[in-house]
């Protein structure tokens, strides 16, 4: 994947500009990058006409950044998450794309989201308990695909970790038409893409 000076601009101006540099640089960390890359690679796979995207949980914009730098044809991206300190920095990230109303970046729990996209991503699907979990999947649309991660890595934060790939597909209770995982230095991610 290659990525353009001038959204690597933004990038930059979005860290600086962050109550917390620090903090957002974790979104940068190998793992991170990696599983971004990994979903975007596999999305490309199993979609062949303009979509919109809704990224749940979408953090500081990266992942989105990243899909707008990829050869799938995006019409325009959502990115919500419930801290609301990444709204300004998802939006900084994507500032090209929010320029030509292609982003927008907004502050509100996943769960009460009503999707009307053509792809809905949720590479969160750890930080939520299975009752948000099912809660939030009753809002998407039958016929959106649906992109979900999660990981066997075990700190706090991480309510809703799976074992193995199988206990997550198990988990989602989706009609998957791809999975995987990705073998990381910390954690194994899973991925699984399908529709209700």
């Amino acid at each position: 994947m290659q990525i353009d000076t001038e959204h690597l601009h933004f990038w930059m101006q979005a860290i600086r500009q962050s109550e917390d540099p620090i903090r957002t640089m974790d979104a940068f960390w190998s793992g991170q990058l990696k599983s971004k890359e990994w979903l975007i690679t596999n999305l490309r796979k199993n979609v062949n006409t303009f979509i919109s995207i809704d990224i749940h949980g979408g953090w500081v914009g990266v992942l989105a950044s990243m899909l707008f730098q990829s050869s799938i044809p995006i019409k325009n991206i959502r990115s919500v998450d419930i801290d609301p300190t990444c709204e300004s920095i998802a939006t900084m990230m994507n500032k090209q794309e929010e320029i030509v109303g292609r982003f927008c970046a907004i502050t509100a729990d996943m769960c009460e989201i009503r999707s009307d996209a053509n792809v809905v991503i949720n590479t969160s699907c750890e930080h939520i308990t299975q009752d948000q979990f099912d809660l939030w999947k009753s809002g998407m649309p039958a016929d959106s695909l649906l992109v979900l991660q999660s990981n066997n890595y075990d700190i706090p934060e991480h309510v809703r970790t799976a074992a193995t790939l199988e206990e997550f597909k198990s988990q989602c209770g989706i009609n998957v038409v791809w999975a995987g995982e990705l073998e990381l230095p910390l954690y194994t991610r899973w991925m699984i893409i399908g529709k209700q």
